[in-house]
């Protein structure tokens, strides 16, 4: 049940003695998680309210509670920006409400931000800088989660499974997705302390300063990129090109050349966590919400290409059996799964060759040996079975995955042997 902010005054009140609201307005937050409202008090003073809407948005608070806890005087001393400070807390029934002290600045929209003055651009990059060079023992001794370059990618590779067996992605996204994941060369980046949830609601601004960083629900060390896809998301190429000259100038470490590839990825793949999180509160507005959006990604893709997300270039899908030859897919125009399949970086017309960082793709001559025996139907996603244990290191209800690579590994290609007398 969602709080009203008058609700939420009248819950501060009980988390900070002596508090007395004399105004109140709602604030913006992420409203499938959290109720919030900003306080005017008696003497003049402000403050923000966030009160959690389930259990886990609850021990997101409590965990950046102990975050807070863990900024020592002189770490924020350090940083370009401020950071809360919790005033009180109560709880009710299962959950806990937090009472922040109010800092300066107000949020604006991703099109507020893009549309100023590059000034403004430069602040984000060096706040995104001082998080990202922040000491990993804040999140180690916090006991926060850690993450090696390629225990992130088997995470996101899980997720994706999860993501699959909902059986509402659109199979050009899984494909592309998969193919990003796979590609190794991608995923070779210094991990380092992450916000974990930065966006625009999360950035208090003052005239041309970023005063404040807020939202710190779900700090880790793990991959940089997670912390740009709301920029990348924007699509504002110029913006972002500012931010990230001004974040390279800004941290101890160079930035790795594939940052804003997995910035993209990390956008478009938090449609699919939104859709399976929607999926598992039992939310149909969120879910189908999250369908439309995907669905929309899905042609937007297929018509205009996309943005980078792969090193390696997307190889063409395999044909299904019985259909067309390979030559006469080429007379149609590369309709269907040819080699410029939809969801592919490099798109399906000469147009598609001028985005930035992306190979065109030659296409070698193939012989086509027929398969002497009856040959089942294809697919082009295979369901995920559910209720088979996961193997170590795998896929949650998946047998030992042969298309996810190693460490050491960079083949995105299985060979199974099968007996076709039998």
């Amino acid at each position: 049940m969602r709080r009203k902010p008058i609700e939420l005054a009248a819950v501060a009140t009980a988390a900070v003695p002596g508090l007395t609201p004399t105004a109140v307005s709602s604030a913006p937050d992420d409203a499938a998680d959290f109720d919030s409202a900003l306080l005017l008090d008696s003497e003049g003073k402000r403050w923000r309210v966030r009160s959690p809407r389930h259990a886990e948005a609850s021990a997101r608070l409590e965990t950046e509670f102990l975050v807070l806890r863990a900024f020592a005087p002189g770490i924020r001393a350090e940083l370009p920006f401020l950071m809360p400070t919790v005033a009180g807390s109560v709880r009710l029934g299962a959950l806990s409400t937090f009472v922040y002290s109010h800092l300066a600045g107000t949020t604006r929209s991703v099109e507020e931000l893009t549309a100023g003055p590059d000034q403004l651009a430069r602040e984000i990059g060096v706040a995104l800088a001082a998080i990202h060079d922040l000491p990993h023992a804040l999140v180690s001794n916090a006991d926060l989660p850690s993450y090696t370059p390629n225990e992130f990618r088997q995470r996101r590779l899980n997720e994706l499974d999860q993501a699959a067996t909902t059986g509402k992605i659109p199979p050009s996204l899984l494909r592309r997705w998969e193919h990003a994941l796979e590609d190794v060369s991608l995923w070779r980046f210094n991990p380092c302390v992450v916000h974990g949830d930065l966006h625009e609601d999360n950035l208090l601004v003052d005239g041309h300063r970023v005063t404040a960083v807020t939202g710190w629900t779900d700090l880790r060390i793990g991959d940089p990129a997670d912390d740009f896809a709301w920029l990348v998301a924007s699509n504002e190429q110029d913006f972002v090109d500012t931010v990230l000259s001004s974040y390279t100038e800004s941290r101890r470490d160079a930035p790795d050349k594939h940052l804003l590839r997995r910035a993209a990825l990390s956008a478009e793949f938090a449609l699919a966590q939104y859709l399976v999180k929607g999926i598992a509160a039992g939310d149909d507005g969120m879910t189908t919400e999250a369908e439309g959006m995907l669905e929309t990604l899905a042609s937007d893709i297929a018509e205009h290409g996309g943005q980078a997300i792969s090193v390696e270039p997307l190889p063409p899908a395999a044909a299904p059996a019985g259909t067309a030859s390979a030559g006469q897919q080429a007379d149609d125009g590369g309709a269907g799964h040819s080699a410029a399949a939809p969801g592919s970086e490099q798109g399906s017309a000469a147009g598609d060759s001028g985005i930035a960082g992306v190979t065109p793709l030659v296409v070698q001559p193939v012989t086509v040996v027929p398969i002497p025996a009856p040959v089942l139907p294809a697919v082009q996603v295979t369901p995920i079975p559910v209720d088979e244990p996961a193997p170590e290191g795998g896929p949650a209800g998946a047998d030992p995955p042969s298309d996810v690579p190693s460490a050491d590994d960079t083949s995105t290609a299985a060979i199974t042997i099968i007996d076709v007398k039998n």
